[in-house]
């Protein structure tokens, strides 16, 4: 059984003309395509967000010990 939203795009869907709908599919496709993306990139985010910040402590740790170095963008 469709959600309310589901049922809701569906009869909007089927009060345009065959073409119109096929444009909107294709546009909602991308879209959902999109947040399907955003979603997998916070779910990284979030389990490397501790890693991250541990990083970030050993870079400070390093700059405040003089032990870092200035990036040599040429060597990358």
């Amino acid at each position: 059984m469709p959600s309310t939203a589901i049922a809701t795009v569906e009869k909007m869907l089927e009060s345009l003309p065959q073409e119109v709908q096929e444009q909107v599919v294709e546009h909602l496709r991308e879209y959902i395509m999109d947040l399907q993306d955003e979603l997998r990139w916070d779910t990284l985010f979030n389990h490397a967000q501790d890693k991250l910040v541990a990083a970030a402590r050993r870079a400070k740790e390093g700059i405040a010990t003089g032990q870092a170095e200035p990036m040599d963008f040429e060597r990358l």
